[in-house]
């Protein structure tokens, strides 16, 4: 029975001085740290079994999967299964003081945070970022796969595995930037899920 690794690496930080919730607009690039943390991760694939990259066709999965390519000597293919989730929001300040979130017009969509409302339901992107993993383990199968995702597509994987709830609350989600997430299979089984941070001091 062979063993396949497959890694959901999210991307690094964005230049986002506006503090737009940029979700699947175009246009949103890494920062100079986050170039930086894409860097550190991929080098943390150095000396990996590595035969299949993937990321979603946003700039920003792209940009970090770069050193991924450099370091694993792979070509990117993309795909759309693993783009950021959609949301109603996008476009908008969704942070802090000056939140265009306080306006009434927005809140009709604010009616049920389980499905979530306002943007795609969480069973919907968990099942086409579980289709996607398994694209990646029967392409590397017996060896290693890297996708390179978004946080919220990232974290339904992590609670579809681990048996939990997709509703949550966002502030107790485990996947920093330029984090890794990696789901062990043996055969066709996911038998174990690890999570690191290699860029975290950056």
């Amino acid at each position: 029975m062979s063993t396949t690794l497959v890694h959901l690496v999210r991307h690094g930080e964005v230049f986002n001085p506006d503090r737009i919730l940029y979700g699947r607009l175009p246009g949103y690039h890494l920062s100079s740290r986050g170039q930086s943390q894409a860097a550190r991760t991929a080098e943390s694939f150095r000396g990996h079994d590595v035969t299949y990259l993937t990321a979603s066709p946003l700039e920003r999965t792209q940009e970090t999967a770069t050193p991924i390519c450099t370091v694993t000597g792979l070509g990117l293919t993309l795909d759309g299964g693993v783009i950021e989730a959609g949301n109603a929001y996008q476009g908008l300040r969704v942070r802090g003081w000056r939140s265009q979130l306080w306006h009434p017009r927005h809140w009709r969509l604010m009616t049920n945070p389980t499905i979530p409302s306002w943007g795609e339901p969480y069973t919907d992107i968990a099942h086409r970022m579980m289709d996607a993993i398994e694209r990646a383990r029967v392409a590397a199968e017996g060896h290693e796969a890297i996708i390179v995702s978004h946080q919220l597509p990232i974290v339904c994987v992590q609670r579809t595995v681990r048996g939990q709830r997709l509703a949550h609350n966002p502030t107790a989600r485990e996947c920093d930037l330029a984090s890794v997430t990696s789901l062990l299979f043996k055969g066709t089984e996911i038998v174990d899920l690890m999570y690191s941070e290699p860029a975290q001091e950056i």
